[in-house]
């Protein structure tokens, strides 16, 4: 039996500008908001307190900025797109938060090809997309323009 080690995620050459990918969804909890409250140390009460937040025009806790990127870095890490090719997040620009998640909020990611770019070092590219956090109802959450850095193709 031969088991094959080839990555399943895209490489540099697989990216054409304007494809678009959506990732698998994923619901916030309010376990995922407390726990990422504790992990991150950041117990703001727009994000921990249900009394304060009745006072606000969320009317409830919503989750942290840095909690929807993270979940929504992991979709697209679940997508398939990444495994095994990606080398690095070489940077995020014009990253925006549009809208608030809450408990109970299912997200995913869409991630738009924007920029392709080739490297001086023949085994990797870049890739710059536009990403997306879409709600349930379709409205955009956070968005930002990415760059990354990926693989190319092995030769042979």
């Amino acid at each position: 039996m031969t088991i094959s080690t080839a990555p399943r995620g895209k490489y540099f050459e697989d990216f054409e500008v304007g494809q678009e990918f959506i990732s698998p969804a994923r619901t916030i909890t309010l376990t995922d908001i407390v726990n990422f409250a504790c992990l991150s140390g950041d117990f703001n009460e727009v994000h921990t307190n249900f009394e304060y937040c009745k006072t606000t025009s969320f009317g409830e806790p919503i989750a942290h900025g840095p909690l929807v990127y993270a979940v929504m870095a992991g979709l697209q890490y679940a997508s398939g797109v990444n495994d095994g090719t990606l080398i690095a997040l070489l940077q995020n620009d014009q990253w925006r938060m549009l809208a608030p998640v809450k408990h109970g909020d299912t997200i995913r990611a869409r991630v738009r090809v924007i920029e392709k770019k080739e490297t001086s070092k023949p085994d990797r590219g870049v890739i710059v997309v536009q990403r997306e956090v879409v709600k349930q109802d379709g409205i955009v959450a956070q968005e930002m323009r990415t760059t990354f850095l990926y693989r190319r193709r092995p030769k042979g």
